[in-house]
């Protein structure tokens, strides 16, 4: 950022400055203004425009170009005032090429340093899209900023939603941090108003989801609920039969870090890829090269950089947050991505990549719709401190009260923490309970007349298997025996473990229906985990991420382009939203007698793809 004598703050220096040299094509200069771009090169701005007025004095014809030279000089100086005064001397129509447009952007930052909004805006007459990136990029900022001192909020922060993709390291940053903080000003429920009026697909929406994520709400998820399966043979004329949706791969490169923290996280990502890869009947399957994206996102770049030398004309990954985000920030790829995560903030997808991850959102926000399905109109949510269980949280209530749901307290246990008795007496302080007899430590015995839990309450939780076995039975002390659970993922170890497992019985959460051998035509879970302990546990929701990404390959464009198609994979019914997203529809598992199965009508089997 940066902050020249009371002028308002310029993102993109380097930008600004390339944007106040002349862009189109040359003006011949004459011989004596070698000393003026000099001084103007070298950031001696006061030098420079005493130059140019001189060289304006002296060249009549080129009257109108230096003054305007001169003005760009004491604008890089922090001058708004000499630039005002310089303006008026410059006979616009004697100006060309670029250099009219120049004058309007001067125009407009003038306007805006005597608070005139619409004098600016009137100045930013020329779309930005017709300009050079240069000039586009002060053009769009200065938009924003007119917009927002006008009290447009949104259609500031959309301006500023345009420029982002333009935009690279600390000024997308800030830029970023603009668009919160200028959508943080309009109230969370007219965010949230503003959010459902948004055309599906519209990016805005993710801008605002993280401005209403900043003040400790969201927007409730738009769940698909895709009907038709990719891959269905269809035969036309005399031809061979046709896969529906297919398109053929020929080179592949999946990006993984080989080593550092990662890697044991990578390790079952690229051992589902190659089970998915090695499954693959079809005799022309595409060759698989694997690129280390090291430790940085700069690293992942790179990674990418090569295997698009390399001829790939599909690559998967990078596999860190920070990496995807770095990868799709270079804007309109050359080479489609699928990323095997979601980006930072509000970034999306560029048009033809896709990004896929595991995130808790989704879950959290399917665990709200399935209770609401079930009659369950009153929820108290309980979860684990660390940030996935957070977001859980944010996206559990969003989605829960956006469908008229009420929640009714809400708790967070700590990690090493042992005794729920206090939080568990605070969080169902409203919820009466269905037993009278005393219960945790410490604990008043219930009044013989409290009537039962009611039959439109639950809960909902997220977190850790050793957190839940400590709550549940805590829970049933104390009385709420007869309230159902509903968990995320998280819940459940991945694996056989009854003896722990008991404490969870009747808890119903969502997960990856391959762990329940749930999707016909991929790789047996039961067999594969006596093969391979990446497989194995917590591992098979990454060994499914694996296996979905290779399989999701040749049906990336017809999702993309067919929301309501789907295709049934390890990890969930997969479908890509209008923002580029993979959108995972989630199985439903219940713990009965400590082991963890599929809840009938809860588990969708579907034929996969060939």
């Amino acid at each position: 950022m940066i902050v020249r004598r009371g002028l308002p703050f310029l993102f993109f220096l380097a930008a600004f400055i390339a944007g106040c040299a002349p862009v189109g094509a040359p003006r011949p200069e004459a011989p004596d203004a070698a000393a003026a771009d000099q001084a103007y090169a070298q950031g001696n701005f006061d030098a420079a425009a005493r130059d140019f007025l001189a060289l304006a004095d002296a060249h009549p014809h080129d009257n109108a170009f230096y003054r305007l030279r001169a003005a760009e000089a004491y604008l890089q100086n922090g001058e708004i005032d000499a630039v005002a005064r310089t303006l008026p001397d410059i006979q616009r129509r004697r100006l060309q090429g670029d250099e009219p447009v120049r004058y309007d952007l001067l125009a407009a930052e003038v306007a805006l340093s005597r608070h005139d909004a619409t004098g600016a805006l009137a100045s930013l007459h020329v779309p930005a899209a017709d300009l050079t990136p240069p000039l586009r990029l002060r053009a769009l900022e200065l938009r924003a900023r007119a917009l927002a001192a006008q009290g447009d909020a949104l259609d500031s922060a959309r301006t500023r939603a345009d420029l982002d993709r333009l935009l690279s390291g600390d000024d997308r940053a800030q830029n970023a941090a603009q668009i919160v903080a200028t959508l943080k000003a309009m109230s969370p429920d007219a965010l949230r108003n503003e959010a459902s009026a948004l055309a599906p697909g519209d990016p805005l929406r993710t801008w605002i989801d993280q401005a209403l994520r900043a003040g400790g709400s969201a927007l409730p998820v738009v769940v698909l609920h895709p009907n038709q399966p990719v891959g269905t043979l269809i035969r036309e004329g005399m031809q061979p039969p046709q896969r529906e949706g297919y398109t053929p791969v020929h080179r592949i490169a999946l990006l993984l870090p080989e080593g550092g923290p990662l890697m044991a996280v990578a390790q079952p990502v690229r051992d589902g890829f190659f089970a998915a890869h090695f499954a693959d009947t079809d005799p022309q399957r595409a060759p698989v090269t694997v690129y280390d994206t090291g430790s940085t996102p700069a690293d992942a770049v790179a990674a990418y950089r090569k295997a698009v030398a390399d001829g790939a004309d599909r690559i998967v990954g990078p596999l860190a947050r920070d990496a995807v985000t770095a990868v799709l920030a270079q804007g309109n790829l050359p080479v489609p991505v699928l990323a095997l995560n979601q980006p930072d903030g509000a970034q999306t997808a560029p048009a033809g990549s896709v990004a896929f991850g595991l995130g808790p959102d989704a879950e959290a926000a399917q665990a709200a719709e399935r209770m609401l399905q079930q009659g369950i109109s009153r929820a108290v949510v309980i979860t684990a401190t660390e940030d996935w269980a957070e977001r859980a949280a944010l996206a559990f209530r969003a989605q829960f009260e956006n469908r008229n749901g009420q929640v009714l307290g809400e708790a967070r246990v700590e990690n090493g923490e042992v005794n729920y008795a206090a939080m568990i007496r605070q969080t169902l302080a409203s919820v009466p309970t269905s037993s009278a007899a005393p219960s945790l430590p410490g604990a008043v015995a219930a009044a013989p007349t409290q009537p039962a839990t009611p039959a439109d309450t639950g809960i909902f939780i997220s977190m850790r298997p050793q957190q839940a076995r400590l709550l549940l039975p805590q829970l049933k002390l104390a009385g709420y025996a007869n309230l159902p659970v509903f968990a995320t993922s998280h819940i459940y170890a991945g694996n056989y473990n009854p003896g722990l497992d008991r404490d969870l019985d009747g808890v119903q959460f969502c997960d990856a229906p391959w762990l329940f051998d749930g999707t016909l035509g991929l790789p047996s879970h039961t067999d594969i985990v006596r093969l391979l302990d990446s497989a194995r546990g917590a591992g098979g929701r990454l060994f499914a991420l694996g296996m979905d990404a290779y399989r999701l390959l040749p049906y990336l464009n017809w999702l993309a382009q067919h929301p309501d198609s789907y295709l049934p994979g390890a990890t969930g019914q997969l479908a890509i939203d209008r923002l580029g997203r993979v959108q995972r529809l989630l199985t439903w598992a219940q713990f009965d007698n400590g082991a963890a199965r599929p809840v009938v009508g809860g588990l969708q089997a579907s034929p996969a793809p060939p």
